[in-house]
């Protein structure tokens, strides 16, 4: 009688630890559960990868093994551009519609991985690249500058998610804004030294004090009408239509304008503020 085990409450005890247990696994899922904003967070990222793959096969395997062909190349550089401007787009909504409709515990650490992948290795890797297929370029500081590129997004995204500011303005030149103008430097095809100090320059701006406006209401009407515009152009240059070259030319410059420009902005807004917070100040003192 002794080899027999007479505790048949057991497995009565055991049951609610499992259905305690399946209780807070059916509640985890619930923070975790991806919303509308992280799948358009999720495309962000997808963009990126793209573009790097179009890089790679399109631009640099051709050129190493020798059976490079000029249009095929035009065109996988093209298409890798667009889909870090598709990046951006999915950038832009993911914060819209999460402010509209509901955001997952995920979402700031799914864009900021996503931004990374889209506006930080992307371009980095499209610098790489230029380093190693264009004439005059030396691939060992190519190779610097975008690491200097990568850095600089890095700091930027680590900042952002640490750093508290007033609302409206980013601290430093926004990455997406930032990888297209990076890209958009090199697209213009000017002599080695300018365009490599035009990329540490930009990398600076990312990682700088210098405000930036939220893309909010207009102003992202205007940006979204501007990724459509430069999206044009790539495609009027990938397919070698008349004027394409120029075009594109025209596009890469203006983008390097906006990126100067557009502090300006914010940096006059902040002082008409002032200035008008001063002006309250002196008319609340007067008896």
């Amino acid at each position: 009688m002794t080899v027999i085990d007479p505790e048949p409450q057991a497995p009565a005890a055991w049951v609610p630890e499992v259905e305690a247990d399946s209780d807070e696994m059916d509640d985890m899922p619930l923070s975790t559960r991806l919303s509308i904003a992280d799948t358009l967070t999720l495309g962000n990222a997808t963009c990126g990868f793209m573009a790097v793959y179009f890089t790679t096969t399109g631009v640099l395997i051709p050129h190493l093994t020798g059976s490079e062909d000029g249009g095929m190349a035009r065109h996988s550089a093209a298409t890798a551009v667009m889909l870090m401007l598709l990046a951006s787009v999915f950038d832009l909504f993911d914060g819209l519609v999460a402010r509209k409709l509901r955001s997952s515990a995920m979402g700031a650490e799914l864009d900021n991985l996503s931004d990374l992948i889209s506006f930080g290795l992307a371009p980095a890797y499209f610098v790489v690249v230029w380093g190693m297929v264009a004439d005059d370029a030396h691939q060992r500081v190519s190779a610097v500058a975008a690491i200097v590129v990568l850095l600089a997004v890095v700091l930027r995204l680590a900042r952002f998610s640490c750093v508290t500011l007033r609302n409206g303005i980013f601290q430093g030149m926004p990455s997406p804004f930032g990888a297209l103008t990076v890209v958009s430097i090199v697209l213009l095809e000017l002599p080695f030294i300018p365009t490599l100090l035009a990329i540490i320059g930009v990398a600076w701006l990312m990682v700088s004090r210098v405000e930036y406006p939220k893309p909010r209401g207009r102003l992202a009407v205007a940006m979204l009408g501007w990724i459509v515009v430069s999206m044009g152009m790539l495609a009027a240059w990938a397919f070698d239509a008349p004027g394409g070259q120029l075009l594109l030319q025209t596009g890469c410059a203006l983008q390097l304008v906006l990126g100067a420009v557009i502090p300006l902005f914010a940096t006059a807004r902040r002082v008409n503020t002032f200035r008008d917070n001063r002006r309250e100040a002196r008319a609340a003192q007067l008896p």
